[in-house]
């Protein structure tokens, strides 16, 4: 299949890229280079710089192109940020997911696959979180993602695209091959923080809390590797062309791992010690949160397969260390 993945320069989207080009698939990237790397793109998969902000840049693209199908990952993801600045969230989120989506109707694209998060559900209600879950956003970003989802449904509906929301949980870790090396710019997940702290790029990494309802006091999450990611979007397009019907799906792994975890992995994996403070808990900020992954597995045959952090924090290790930050 043609594919063309919007944002395949970035740290999900380069490892999606690789995985459909190890499956066979003509794959083409599109992004403006805003927080992906060239580092990140493959001699074997087509690019063009643009930004989705600018319509006739994708529409241009999609129909020289002509895709079959299209991952779409050009967001802004930072929580925090999108309480602070919801207008530059409403720009690039929803008003580049809809010329993304009015582009790709106009160029033929028939599945769409989309990344979307966990930070739809809101606070858990009930754990671990399946796709019945509420819906209730508590920050502007979850409200984004939950947005776009909805403009997804109108357009299978209005013009038959069909779609696969892909709520992610905590991605995670490098490319097990060690092909992706490219690091986050300006990273917030806790993960890059870490090993930001662990090779002196920060200070020290601030522990939002340790007197939550968890066995060490700090917030747990579920933490998926990237390529366990990559995987179920490659599934998501067959599951798309074999069903020609659309899905919400979550992609997690149903284990918690706390923030404390995190520091006491990437010591052993590094042989260092990571600087930490305790600091006061974020507001909004869930005790733990778990994903149910099973309807992935029922629809999609999809397992995670690399999530184990140990997996996950070795791979991240040595992405940082590929850069010669020690």
């Amino acid at each position: 299949m043609k594919i063309a993945v919007i944002g395949g320069a970035g740290y999900i989207g380069s490892h999606t890229v690789r995985e459909l080009l190890d499956r066979g698939h003509e794959v083409k990237v599109f992004d403006n280079l805003s927080s992906g790397l060239e580092q990140n793109l493959f001699k074997d998969a087509g690019f063009v710089k643009g930004d989705i902000l600018h319509p006739e840049e994708i529409e241009a693209f999609l129909q020289e192109f002509k895709p079959e199908g299209l991952v779409h990952l050009a967001a802004f993801k930072a929580a925090g940020e999108s309480m602070t600045n919801p207008e530059k969230y409403s720009v690039n989120n929803i008003t580049g997911s809809l010329n993304i989506l009015n582009a790709a109707t106009a160029a033929g694209v028939k599945y769409f696959v989309f990344s979307s998060s966990a930070a739809t559900y809101g606070a858990p209600q009930y754990m671990p979180v399946d796709e019945k879950h509420p819906t209730e956003p508590e920050n502007y970003y979850g409200y984004t993602k939950l947005a776009i989802e909805g403009f997804l449904k109108w357009y299978d509906k209005l013009r038959g695209i069909k779609f696969a929301a892909l709520r992610y949980f905590n991605a995670a870790g490098y490319d097990v091959k060690g092909r992706i090396t490219g690091l986050e710019k300006n990273p917030a997940n806790l993960i890059p923080v870490v090993m930001e702290a662990l090779t002196g790029r920060r200070k020290e990494l601030l522990v939002f809390g340790n007197d939550y309802d968890t066995p060490d006091g700090t917030g747990v999450r579920d933490y998926i590797h990237v390529n366990d990611l990559a995987i179920g979007h490659a599934k998501a397009f067959e599951y798309l062309q074999q069903k020609n019907e659309s899905l919400i799906v979550n992609l997690g792994v149903q284990r918690g791992t706390s923030v404390l975890d995190i520091v006491k992995a990437a010591e052993k994996a590094s042989g260092k010690k990571v600087p930490y403070r305790i600091v006061e808990r974020r507001p909004g900020d869930p005790a733990s949160l778990v994903a149910d992954p099973s309807k992935a597995f029922e629809l999609l045959g999809w397992k995670a397969q690399y999530s184990d952090i140990d997996t996950i924090i070795k791979t991240t290790w040595k992405a940082y260390l590929s850069n010669g930050i020690v």
